[in-house]
Parts: structure tokens; C-alpha cells; sequence
């Protein structure tokens, strides 16, 4: 077998390159025809200059700045924070010039998965009973519920029940009030819940009554409401409900459904230096392989987009989709600027400590999970998925707010790459990619799908793209589950963005 390679140059016109494993000072490497000696030690997922960089010119990176050079960098160097800083800046005016969408991979005819098929049509990979407070105030109660319920639950197909507490949901004003409300009205419609609590507590803004209207026509079989200052024993009520929901959803088995109706989240956590050669790119050859076969992707972390925003907004099936997507992307920037931020405030000290440098370079990686295809739509935060294909969705970077509201628009499955790895999972499966080898073996108890070997050779992008979309179709059948489902890391996050009284 021949030896992995031991550094990369992504792009032909990069004048950098990435260590694959930790490179020693005074190694020579020869990249493309480049020769350079290096002048120090270059670990796993850093960078090293190719050529001479003259201070004040661009650092390439996937054919891409990532940044300038903050004075003259030397053939062999290395190139880090400490000669490298972004070129972001605030708001901007973008042109849309569109790219002939690159051809979809092949893909099975009438591939299928095992889902839950609801009343109302949707389909869910998972039966579980869910708990939804309404407020802050009543967080114990659910988890109280949740957690003496399920200790006696019959071993049918029936197997969680989940309680997801938050802080809000009273004393919040104008938009923050509403996104909340909406946030938790989409999350008790989540086809993969087989029924769901919703558990008030009688006096917050968000009372019972308004939230119910709030939920609309939606599937109100598996839906069942407690107000907790109501006569009686709140506890021994709620116990009751579940036990309602129980049966009902017991009474349902999976049913072979088209691939066509799975959704699934695109993110990321953790970055490091290979984020942008391994899991990424993998997600995002998931990605192609889902919309080719007629399902839906969704890409959310618009910060993450900064620097990279025009190799989506290219992508854009038309005019329109084209528009909200610049609204989406400068909006955010506004938000940042609103608070007095610089637009470039990232990356994390773990992802420094991965080998990445700039924001730039980082969006350059994630954007990535999205792949090749088209973008079909652009969502607002807390808006339903409605159309098949790789979608954008407005929301943040952070970990746990992301993954509430990939969920909250309707993914079922959370594909979540990471080079540092984290235990966190949202309410649905949380499918934890590891970009590094490392990780993998270090983490098995959170890492569930290894990219990391394909910088040690042996097998290709195309063939563990397809290897992904299996174990994703084994995932959503239920043959087997998420590292977060086996360990109960599942939470959600709510933004917010205004004034708590």
C-alpha cells in the first residue's frame, strides 16, 4: 500500500499548503513542483507558505483568499494567526452571476428508508415521546416527567421520552417572544416525535391558549396540553397524558418511504485544519447524493458563510433565491455591527488551535457541507423546509442554536462534522463526523462516522460518500442510532436577541 500523504495543496493556484500530520522544522517537501525546506515545526492541519507572500498580499487557500499577509512570509514558513489576518469587513453589494449547476451524482432508482408516516404526511426516523414547556418556569416538571415515565414504558416502538427545557418563554419582548414561541410550536410538529407534551405553567406571555393557535392545522392526534396551575396534582396529570400518547403512538410501525422524504441538517463544530479536506467535503458529497435521489438538505451558520457567501449566492437557482440570500447574509452582518462586533469575530481558540487562521478560511470549509448542487431556497430563522434540494437557513454558528433550528424546520437527521470533537446532540439524531483519524479512535463514544481516513488512502470521496448515505438510511430506519440518542445528549437552544424585564 502506498504511504498517505503527508501534506496537501487543495487548490492549483494555493500558495499554502496543509500538513496532514505533524510535519518536523528542516523536513523538505515538494508540492506540485514547489520545493521548500520547512524553517519550523507544522502540526497536523496548519499551514505552510509555498512560495514567497509579500506582507499585504493574499494568502490562497481552496483558490480563495483567506486573508493578507501582515508582512513577508518565506517559502517553508509557517502561516498562522501571527502573519495572516482577515480581509473581512461589514456590509456589502453583491452581483449575481450565476454557475451552471455541476452535475448530480448517479443515484439509486426507489431507494427507500423505514419512517413513521403521520396523520398529517409528514415522516419521522424516530417514535419518541417528546416534552415541550411553554416557559422556563417548568423545565423540572418536564424533566421530572420525562424521566419517571419512561422508566415505565413497555418495550414497544415506543423507546424515549425526551424533555427539552429552555430558559425563555416569559418577561421576553417584541421579536424574541415571538421566536420563541415559534421555535417551540415547530418543534411540537417534528414528525419525529410520535407524540408530544406541551406542559405550561398559567400566567407566562406565552400562555397556553396562544400558543395553541400558534401551532395551526397541524396534526393535533399526538399533541396533548398541561397547565400546570390548574386543581390537581400537575404531576400525576402529566403521568396520565404521556401514558395517552403512549398508546397511540405505539400503534404505529415503520412503513418503507421514498428517500425523497428525508431532510437533513448540515453542520459543523469544533473545526480544524482538515474540516475543509475530509468531513465537509464528505457531507456535502451526502449532500448531492440526497438531492440527486429528490431529498432535502439544509445549510444554516451564516456567519460561517462570511468570506464564502459568493460561492453559494452563484449557486442560486434564480433572482429571487439570489436576493434573500444577500438579505440573509448582510442582515447577519448587521446584527454583529448592531452590537458593536466586527463582522469577523471568529474563528474559536479551538479552531485556531486546529489550524485555522481567519474567518475566511473557515467559511471556505464549511461551506463545503453544501456541496455542488443548486441552492433551491433560502429560510428565515424558524421557517419550514418547502423545498427539495440543498436550502439555506438563516441561524448562528453555536452549536446548540444551530441544530434547534435545523431541527425545528424539519430535519429529521442532524449531520454534524467536528475536528475537536463534542458530546452535544439536538432532539433528533446528531450524526457526529469526525474530520481527523485521531478523534475517532480517541472519541467513540461521540464520534459516529470516521472521515479522517481519507487523508491516510485506501478509499475516495465518492466511495465514502455513498458508505455515509447507507449508514444514513441504516440510521433512519432505526437498524441502529446516534451516538447522542445512546448517551441522551439531546437539547435545544433558542436565539435571542432583545431585552429579558
Amino acid at each position: 500500500m502506498a504511504e498517505a500523504p503527508r501534506y496537501l495543496r487543495i487548490g492549483r493556484t494555493d500558495n499554502v499548503a496543509v500538513a496532514l500530520t505533524d510535519l518536523a522544522a528542516g523536513e523538505h517537501c515538494c508540492v506540485d513542483g514547489l520545493e521548500v525546506t520547512l524553517s519550523g515545526a507544522v502540526g497536523r492541519g496548519h499551514k505552510f507558505a509555498l512560495k514567497a507572500i509579500p506582507a499585504g498580499t493574499a494568502v490562497i487557500k481552496y483558490d480563495m483568499p483567506i486573508g493578507e499577509a501582515t508582512r513577508d512570509i518565506a517559502p517553508g514558513e509557517f502561516v498562522h494567526t501571527h502573519n495572516l489576518k482577515t480581509r473581512l469587513a461589514g456590509e456589502l453589494e453583491y452581483t449575481y452571476n450565476p454557475v451552471p449547476p455541476a452535475p448530480l451524482p448517479a443515484t439509486e432508482a426507489g431507494r427507500t428508508f423505514l419512517g413513521f408516516r403521520r396523520a398529517d404526511g409528514t415522516v419521522g426516523v424516530r417514535n419518541d415521546l417528546w416534552i415541550i414547556p411553554t416557559v422556563g418556569c417548568v423545565n423540572k416538571l418536564a424533566e421530572n416527567l420525562a424521566r419517571d415515565f419512561e422508566r415505565q414504558l413497555p418495550q414497544r416502538s415506543v423507546r424515549r421520552v425526551l424533555a427539552f427545557p429552555h430558559p425563555y418563554g416569559c418577561s421576553q419582548l417584541g421579536d424574541d417572544h415571538e421566536t420563541t414561541a415559534n421555535m417551540l410550536a415547530a418543534l411540537a410538529k417534528h414528525p419525529n416525535a410520535g407524540g408530544v407534551l406541551i406542559v405550561a405553567l398559567g400566567c407566562e406571555n406565552n400562555t397556553l391558549e396562544s400558543f395553541q393557535k400558534r401551532l395551526g392545522d397541524c396534526d393535533r392526534s399526538r399533541i396533548r396540553f398541561l397547565k400546570a396551575q390548574e386543581d390537581g396534582s400537575e404531576y400525576d396529570e402529566g403521568l396520565k397524558l404521556l401514558a395517552e400518547l403512549a398508546e397511540q403512538a405505539a400503534k404505529l410501525e415503520r412503513e418503507p418511504v421514498p428517500v425523497s422524504e428525508l431532510k437533513v441538517g448540515l453542520k459543523c463544530g469544533g473545526s480544524d485544519g482538515l474540516s475543509g479536506i475530509t468531513a465537509n467535503p464528505l457531507i456535502g458529497r451526502f449532500s448531492d447524493l440526497l438531492t440527486a435521489a429528490g431529498g432535502t438538505s439544509v445549510l444554516t451558520e451564516v456567519p460561517e458563510m462570511f468570506g464564502a457567501e459568493t460561492l453559494l449566492m452563484n449557486r442560486c437557482c434564480n433572482r429571487d433565491v439570489f436576493e434573500r440570500c444577500v438579505k440573509m447574509v448582510n442582515d447577519f452582518k448587521a446584527y454583529f455591527i448592531r452590537h458593536g462586533q466586527v463582522v469577523y469575530e471568529n474563528p474559536s481558540p479551538g479552531n485556531k488551535a486546529g489550524g485555522i487562521s481567519t474567518l475566511e478560511e473557515k467559511s471556505l470549509g464549511c461551506t463545503q457541507k453544501g456541496g455542488t448542487g443548486e441552492v433551491v431556497d433560502v429560510l428565515g430563522y424558524g421557517e419550514s423546509l418547502r423545498t427539495p434540494g440543498l436550502n439555506l437557513l438563516s441561524g448562528p454558528g453555536n452549536d446548540m442554536v444551530a441544530t434547534t433550528v435545523l431541527t425545528a424546520a424539519g430535519a429529521q437527521i442532524v449531520l454534524f462534522s467536528t475536528g475537536r470533537g463534542t458530546p452535544f446532540g439536538g432532539p433528533v439524531p446528531t450524526v457526529k463526523i469526525a474530520t481527523n483519524h485521531e478523534l475517532a479512535e480517541r472519541k467513540p463514544n461521540w464520534i459516529d462516522f470516521d472521515a479522517g481516513v481519507l487523508v491516510h488512502g485506501g478509499v475516495t470521496l465518492e466511495e465514502l460518500g455513498r458508505e455515509l448515505f447507507d449508514y444514513v438510511i441504516r440510521l433512519a430506519s432505526g437498524e441502529i442510532e446516534a451516538r447522542n440518542e445512546t448517551y441522551r445528549y439531546q437539547e435545544i437552544a433558542i436565539f435571542k436577541d432583545g431585552v429579558t424585564l
